[in-house]
């Protein structure tokens, strides 16, 4: 008799064929892992059931409902694929937990708060090493381009070329081409020169890189971007309990959205290109990040005036 497959060997079966298929499914594939390593570890054998689920939904350490139904979410196409194994496993319902989506304000950064911010990375320890340097060029990249923080720090040497990026397989395995405004290409210039100082005998691929040489990993900027937000003492004007570096991206498409109403620009038009611009598939992605702040109502009052104006002539 075969022995009965583990649940880690289940999930492993089906990521391999989703990725074949040409989905990426980083973070779905961390949570399945986990939820996989928690059913073998409580000896659970058989389906996967009902059960079962909510127990390893309610373990997160974020004990809210907003994230169990996450974890559902990512459990269900798991679950509807074992459905042509031998062992049919329960039904998973939808929203059990409620919505495992919702739209949280985010912190839309002061040009004072990005000038601070830049400011205090220039000041990072060692002085006399490239970090200091390294934050204040990433961080100043993504807020002029509203990058994401995993496509800069992707970016290898030659894709930094004069006046243009080229961002490669990003999210949704997409590629682009993002043109550079001068100032922040003479940003990118300098930093590269001084990478070229310190490791110019060694074959470094990716371009920001640590005091060692080695590839700057997302947890490692996040907590020095904490420890920024923390010396400089930001309290949270959105929904999250602390400012985000993710909301350089919010910040950077309310600004450009402000500058084309600012120029009498067609936002229709404007839309399309900046979500092209910052690698979105559709453009509704786009207007996720779009936050009513005072400065683009202000702007859209404006040009609601006219038609008001003439409504009430008619």
């Amino acid at each position: 008799m075969r022995p009965r497959p583990t649940m880690v060997s289940q999930v492993e079966d089906y990521l391999t064929q989703r990725r074949h298929a040409g989905f990426d499914l980083g973070i779905a594939g961390r949570q399945l892992h986990s939820f996989a390593r928690f059913a073998d570890g409580t000896h659970h054998v058989g389906p996967v059931t009902l059960a079962l689920a909510i127990r390893w939904a309610q373990a997160a350490r974020q004990g809210t409902p907003l994230t169990w139904a996450r974890r559902f979410e990512v459990l269900r196409p798991f679950t509807k694929h074992l459905m042509q194994s031998a062992d049919r496993p329960e039904i998973i319902p939808s929203r059990f937990f409620g919505p495992a989506h919702r739209r949280l304000a985010p912190h839309i950064y002061t040009n004072r708060e990005i000038e601070d911010l830049l400011g205090a990375a220039s000041r990072l320890a060692p002085s006399t090493g490239l970090r200091p340097l390294t934050y204040y060029t990433l961080f100043g990249l993504l807020a002029a381009t509203g990058l994401r923080l995993s496509e800069a720090l992707h970016l290898n040497a030659h894709d930094v070329e004069r006046t243009l990026l080229t961002v490669r397989q990003t999210k949704f395995r997409k590629s682009r081409l993002v043109p550079l405004h001068a100032t922040t290409a003479a940003a990118l210039d300098r930093y590269a020169d001084a990478r070229q100082r310190r490791f110019g005998h060694l074959a470094v691929e990716r371009f920001f890189v640590s005091d060692r040489g080695t590839p700057l990993a997302a947890r490692t900027v996040e907590w020095t971007f904490a420890g920024l937000r923390a010396q400089l003492g930001w309290v949270a004007r959105g929904g999250h309990a602390f400012p985000r570096l993710h909301d350089m991206r919010h910040t950077y498409i309310c600004r450009r959205l402000l500058r084309s109403y600012e120029a009498g620009r067609s936002i229709d038009h404007v839309i399309d290109i900046l979500s092209t611009y910052v690698g979105h598939a559709k453009v509704s992605d786009t207007y996720w990040y779009v936050s009513a702040t005072p400065e683009l109502m202000t702007m859209a009052a404006k040009r609601f005036v006219p038609l008001a104006r003439l409504r009430g002539a008619s």
